[in-house]
């Protein structure tokens, strides 16, 4: 989808941080932006910036665990714009703690927006998307816990773990069609998702036991202070990764090089664990059968990445 001036974006969570830079982006880049969020005043503050800018920006208000309401959410955005061309699944939560003394509220609130709500935007945006047979492009948000696991926050990495395999399965269904599949996986960004977490959590999934405690700061001495402004990327820079990564049709999104050591610790993990035992020929035969159980062709296709122009590399 090189082509996106006048195109029409969807994007949940959008209101602030990854989803507001997105669409921020988009915006500039002359495409019709809906921000659905569940924050009223998220909303409002948002507009705010697109009303001054004078930017074709219109706010829904969107529980991504409704599906009625994002049924509706999407005839909205379609009386306001038309055509849907870019779906971007970005709304999310991320509670805390380990997972041995996690609720089934726990699991059911984190499951439910992070992986109930990227379902529910492809069930309900994606058909619309390939209906009017024009490009389009569908883009989840997962995370850099999304294929490295980090303990203390188990439920986060499941769901963005979940994430990526449905983008990448979807990807692989989506050949031959115009619309492509892309996962995201930002790294340290600047927003507000611990506040947000806690703000949109609803009263009957409420975790029932104390909220894990604080990490402690590192003793002094310990050497020199973290500059958080140089480790947490701007929402603005994120949306136009996001964009080139479109663009491109790239499977894999991602902002920082900084996590190629584990990223590559995990791949040569996976690689260890295969049996030494010599392949053994005939089964090898039969499993061709398969197809992607043995080799997904969809791997072959991420293109060389460079930073978005105006933004240095990392």
């Amino acid at each position: 989808m090189k082509e996106v001036e006048g195109r029409v974006a969807f994007i949940t969570g959008g209101a602030s941080g990854m989803g507001l830079g997105m669409a921020k982006a988009f915006a500039r880049h002359g495409m019709k932006v809906v921000i659905a969020d569940v924050r009223p005043a998220a909303l409002e503050e948002a507009m705010g910036h697109f009303r001054r800018t004078g930017e074709p920006v219109h706010p829904v208000s969107l529980d991504v665990t409704d599906r009625a309401a994002y049924a509706r959410a999407a005839d909205e955005a379609e009386r306001k714009f038309g055509r849907i061309h870019v779906l971007i699944n970005n709304a999310g939560v991320g509670p805390a703690g380990p997972m041995q003394s996690a609720t089934f509220e726990d699991w059911d609130f984190c499951l439910g927006v992070n992986v109930g709500g990227v379902v529910n935007g492809l069930v309900t945006v994606l058909p619309r998307i390939l209906a009017h047979g024009e490009d389009g492009h569908v883009v989840s948000t997962s995370s850099t816990g999304g294929f490295s696991a980090v303990g203390g926050a188990g439920l986060y990495c499941t769901s963005k773990f979940a994430v990526a395999g449905m983008m990448e399965s979807l990807a692989s269904d989506l050949k031959g069609t115009r619309v492509g599949a892309s996962v995201f996986f930002p790294g340290p960004v600047t927003t507000n998702l611990a506040q947000s977490t806690q703000a949109v959590r609803p009263e009957h999934l409420k975790s029932t036991h104390a909220p894990p405690p604080r990490p402690r700061p590192p003793p002094a001495g310990s050497g020199a202070p973290l500059n958080f402004a140089e480790i947490f990327m701007d929402p603005l820079e994120v949306g136009e990764r996001v964009l080139n990564g479109i663009r491109r049709g790239d499977l894999f999104i991602m902002t920082h090089p900084e996590f190629r050591a584990g990223l590559v610790a995990r791949s040569d993990a996976l690689v260890r664990a295969l049996p030494e035992e010599p392949i053994n020929v005939r089964r090898r035969e039969a499993l061709k059968v398969f197809g992607t159980l043995l080799y997904n062709p969809i791997y072959d296709s991420q293109h060389p990445v460079r930073p978005p122009e105006g933004f240095p590399a990392r």
